[in-house]
């Protein structure tokens, strides 16, 4: 028996000064609440109760409201406390069921920038991600936001996989890992039934989709995982939907910039093509501009030097047939939080489907954006 307390940001009852680190080490070595009174609560926000002291994650300074009833702590990862007292003001915990997540690639920086944003939203990283085949021994000693992330190679990924759901049942999966392992490790991730965000570019992307409509396996699949990005291609699609061949007559120049360890091009390059080739613009991929040479990105492109490892630049030139008349789209992006923070709302916004049991299974991030309730 212990007893229940909830969130309140307004009554001044209790206050609890976060202990974050050793918080966050306490809720991912415990499995099963039925012997510890350990939570996760609401809002994406860490509380743990321990002899009736309390902590709280973040934001500093939270005020924790306490229960009237004693509440049961015999729930499993996620679940309502249930009350122990059948009496009428005897409220559930205000707590929202907790998303275990793991994140394939988390040895590479955009991995990494995922890891800890899920973190810092309060959810619970698995500390195992599978890399590419031979590539686990240099991670030896990977450790993300101080949770030791054990990489594991992909020849042993059925068998590490067995273990995680075993400990992770509702487990969802995160995919940055190379273009050439897209298809396959969906392929995986759909025989094993595991749900799953793919925020890896490349790949055969219609095997990818066809391969997840098949399986029915909860997935959210995006080239591009920036809300705000997102937001832009969805205005640039309805453009195009709502005046089709407006630019007929006009050629289109793309040019993008990314750091140059990514091989494969700018699928929202792709994407933004898409629309413009509705516009009435004729445009091959392999026109695509690719600027992966630093110096040039720095000089021409304007890349800032403190980003040339980690930024994406995207320019679309629209000119009239006379050369009178010049459009140009540009966004450029430097750093991944964006990237990462619109990852764990496509976690989020999975885990509520598959709560649901809604009946559509494939989504893409202009899904996550008509939710609307992205953090």
């Amino acid at each position: 028996m212990a007893e229940c307390w909830s969130l309140n940001t307004t009554s001044p009852t209790y206050s609890c000064n976060p202990g974050l680190s050793q918080l966050r080490h306490y809720i991912l070595r415990t499995r099963s609440f039925s012997s510890a009174n350990f939570f996760v609560a609401a809002q994406g926000r860490l509380v743990v109760f321990k002899e009736a002291t309390c902590w709280v994650s973040s934001p500093p300074g939270l005020v924790l409201q306490r229960k009237k009833k004693n509440m049961t702590m015999g729930c499993s990862l996620g679940a309502r406390a249930s009350s122990s007292d059948s009496s009428s003001d005897a409220s559930p915990c205000l707590l929202r069921p907790t998303v275990s997540v793991m994140v394939n690639g988390c040895t590479g920086k955009m991995g990494q920038a995922v890891a800890e944003a899920a973190i810092a939203a309060g959810l619970q990283l698995v500390p195992k991600c599978i890399t590419g085949r031979g590539r686990a021994g240099g991670y030896a000693e990977l450790s993300i936001q101080g949770i030791k992330v054990d990489a594991v190679d992909g020849d042993e990924r059925e068998k590490v996989m067995d273990q995680v759901l075993q400990d992770y049942p509702d487990l969802i999966v995160v995919d940055y890992t190379l273009p050439a392992a897209v298809n396959g490790n969906a392929e995986f991730y759909c025989s094993r039934g595991l749900p799953f965000v793919m925020g890896t570019t490349g790949g055969d992307r219609n095997k990818l989709v066809k391969d997840v409509e098949a399986s029915g396996v909860y997935a959210v699949i995006a080239p591009q995982m920036g809300k705000q990005v997102v937001a832009f291609q969805a205005a640039m699609e309805l453009m195009a939907e709502q005046f089709p061949g407006a630019f007929a007559g006009y050629t289109l120049q793309v040019t993008e910039s990314h750091q140059s360890s990514k091989v494969d091009t700018s699928g929202t390059a792709k994407a933004v093509i898409s629309s413009f080739q509705k516009l009435g613009l004729p445009f091959n991929l392999d026109q695509i501009e690719m600027v992966r040479d630093p110096e040039e990105q720095v000089k021409r492109m304007g890349v800032p030097s403190e980003h040339l490892n980690g930024h994406a630049f995207h320019t679309y030139q629209l000119v009239s047939a006379d050369g009178m008349v010049v459009f140009e789209f540009q966004h450029n992006v430097c750093g991944r939080s964006i990237y990462a923070q619109g990852t764990v709302d496509a976690v989020l916004f999975l885990a509520k489907k598959i709560r649901e049991k809604a009946d559509k299974k494939l989504y893409n991030m202009i899904d996550v954006l008509r939710e609307g309730n992205m953090r």
